[in-house]
């Protein structure tokens, strides 16, 4: 249904047009519950940090949480001090809590454990609802001085400075909203950055955009945290298993990078894996991504996993570092509501 769903969202065939009506009443929905935060009938609150927010307009994977580690790296860099909120999408718990290096996917999330693995020194808290993570990282860390929303661009109740709107390779598809299109809410509308893997931005797009482009590392990665050169997995059948939301894009980099797979084995996104067993040939070795990584370990040490390197054009991490300086500087009062 999901790869059905995914094809048809690119065209406005005859699978879209009979969700039609339905999409129809959800950009209805969605415009109501805009318009009663605008108005002050729901509330939201801002945690008195900066806030980034990562997000995008489409449903499935656009590609946010490698954004947010580029960001979160990019900060300490400049030798700000930054803290990362989430949902964790997909955990079995709702509580409140802080992420560890070595913390259980099934606990925390798939992408906040990645995130938390990949950014040492960087807090990162996962809540039900965002702004309760935001103030549980204040607390925990009272001097992080910009908070980045990993995820979020409809989570209204959470004020933010600043919006990034990541996008992959199909753009906005038909430009409908779901079911009879990818769109979460309409588009264009306003952000402050667009991130887009398409030669070209979405049509509509009035913000400033810059190109990203993601390949992966030239090695792979195991438990234990050793590097095996990719070259010494050229040339030797391997078992590839994705559980994202576009796992045919992995595969296709596996393949463009000179590894042979004698299986591609795709699963629904943010599977636990903890009923999955790989093919019984020991010959094969199992490559996944970083974010199945977090999981598969558990119980299945021997795999590796292959790190994703992103691109960013170089005039928006300037353009943030400006926007990130002017949103510091302001007094609560003029920073942004989320209704826009």
């Amino acid at each position: 249904m999901q790869s059905w769903l995914q094809r048809s969202w690119q065209t406005r065939g005859p699978g879209a047009l009979a969700l039609w009506p339905f999409a129809l009443a959800y950009g209805a929905l969605v415009a109501i519950r805009r318009g009663l935060y605008r108005s002050g009938i729901l509330q939201s609150e801002h945690p008195a940090r900066p806030v980034i927010v990562v997000g995008n307009v489409i449903a499935g994977g656009a590609g946010k949480t490698p954004v947010v580690i580029a960001l979160a790296r990019h900060l300490q860099a400049r030798g700000l001090r930054p803290g990362v909120i989430s949902r964790g999408y997909g955990r079995q718990s709702r509580d409140c809590m802080a992420v560890l290096a070595d913390s259980a996917a099934q606990d925390v999330g798939d992408e906040p454990a990645l995130i938390a693995r990949s950014c040492p020194g960087v807090p990162v808290f996962v809540a039900a609802q965002r702004i309760e993570a935001a103030r549980a990282l204040l607390s925990a860390h009272p001097d992080t001085e910009v908070i980045l929303c990993d995820d979020g661009l409809q989570h209204l109740a959470l004020q933010r400075d600043l919006e990034i709107c990541v996008f992959n390779a199909d753009g906005i598809g038909n430009g409908w909203m779901l079911p009879a299109g990818p769109l979460r809410e309409p588009w264009p509308r306003p952000v402050d950055f667009v991130l887009h893997a398409a030669p070209v931005a979405p049509p509509g797009t009035a913000s400033p955009a810059f190109g990203t482009r993601r390949s992966l590392a030239p090695w792979a990665v195991g438990a234990d945290g050793q590097r095996i050169a990719l070259e010494a997995l050229q040339g030797q059948p391997v078992h590839a298993v994705a559980a994202v939301a576009r796992p045919e894009v992995f595969f296709d980099m596996l393949t463009a990078a000179g590894l042979t797979l004698a299986h591609a084995e795709s699963l629904p996104d943010h599977y636990d894996f903890d009923s999955w067993n790989p093919i019984p040939n020991k010959r094969q070795t199992i490559i996944c991504t970083e974010k199945d990584a977090v999981k598969l370990w558990r119980r299945h040490p021997q795999a590796l996993a292959m790190p994703l390197v992103l691109e960013i054009e170089p005039g928006f991490f300037r353009a943030l570092d400006a926007a990130i300086d002017q949103r510091r500087q302001s007094t609560p009062g003029q920073r942004r509501t989320p209704a826009r």
